[in-house]
């Protein structure tokens, strides 16, 4: 099968998004409703807001679906006539995942593989995945490729993300489909619900003098704005055409927790007490050095417009502004 027949960005196409409710889910939804795209949403709220919805619903090409990926016979009629999907909706809590693990098996391994038998069924042959750096493990090469040699899996949400990659590869190969595999660091930006921005400023609006830090601060992660993600998104997506595609999205640089936690204190104006749990890391799965090598993705002349820290700082301006999403976790 020729991919690169129809370009999956031309104008007027219908796009499934699973978690379009959801951080990344809505704010790629409402780039692609402003391009003019149809655009069906699927989400559960488990995780995702319904004041997220709010712009996309005001556009008479947005339709959308409450369901659950797991309830497949919902999930299949509603692909019929897609083009493409972006399947964004996971378990993203890694850190309690010990307490739940048939969690991670479930929402990101089953549910992907009910999107992909959704597709085979309705004949729709491209997808777009939502993966993650976490799958990496403790990588021993840094800044970590694409095709490193795959270390030991440290995380239940890792190892998940991991089986529902394969299963898209085999999917591939088996079904004629095409994917796009984008393995994330942790993004940041508007709508961000989730991680540790999200935990320091839920600490910091409730008690500005006192701030716990899990494990001493030094991990080193790199963060990706969630639009410069989405741009990388829709530039590799128009210009690369095998049948697997897979892209690294980070930041060429990194940070310390404890630079973050400064930045976002200074964002505050606040001086509080710094605490911390100790150790190299802030729970088992917490990968103490996180940093990507993204030169396959920027080979398509793609270049955040965002620095880490800025990405911070926008963070914290809309946590500040939207307090209500703390109070909802």
């Amino acid at each position: 099968m020729d991919f690169s027949n129809k370009q999956l960005m031309e104008d007027t196409l219908r796009y499934f998004i699973t978690g379009c409710a959801g951080f990344i889910g809505s704010n790629l939804m409402d780039r692609l409703l402003q391009q003019g795209h149809e655009v069906i949403g699927y989400d559960n709220f488990s995780t995702g807001f319904k004041q997220f919805l709010q712009n996309a619903e005001k556009n008479p090409k947005f339709t959308f679906i409450e369901g659950d990926l797991l309830d497949r016979e919902k999930l299949t009629p509603l692909l019929k006539g897609c083009d493409a999907v972006f399947h964004i909706a996971a378990n993203a809590d890694i850190r309690f995942g010990r307490e739940h693990p048939f969690k991670d098996l479930e929402q990101n391994a089953i549910a992907t593989y009910n999107v992909l038998e959704a597709m085979r069924i309705n004949n729709v042959k491209r997808i777009a995945f939502a993966s993650t750096s976490a799958m990496y493990g403790e990588a021993k090469e840094f800044p970590t490729p694409e095709d490193t040699t795959l270390p030991i899996q440290t995380s239940l949400y890792g190892a998940s993300k991991l089986a529902a990659e394969g299963l898209i590869q085999a999917y591939c190969e088996g079904f004629g489909m095409q994917s796009y595999i984008f393995r994330f660091v942790s993004i940041l930006g508007e709508r961000y619900s989730h991680g540790h921005v999200f935990d320091f400023c839920k600490q910091l609006f409730t008690n500005p003098k006192k701030l716990h830090i899990l494990g001493n601060g030094k991990q080193r992660k790199s963060y990706l704005y969630v639009q410069d993600c989405i741009d990388a998104i829709f530039l590799a997506m128009e210009n690369t055409h095998d049948k697997i595609n897979i892209f690294n999205l980070g930041f060429d640089k990194y940070c310390e927790i404890n630079d973050s936690a400064n930045w976002i204190c200074e964002q505050l104006d606040i001086k509080p007490e710094l605490s911390y749990s100790g150790g190299d890391r802030g729970w088992v799965g917490d990968n103490p050095f996180v940093f990507l090598d993204c030169s396959r993705m920027r080979a398509l002349g793609w270049t955040p417009k965002f620095s880490i820290q800025d990405s911070i700082i926008q963070t914290v301006k809309f946590l500040k502004d939207n307090q209500w999403v703390l109070n909802q976790r």
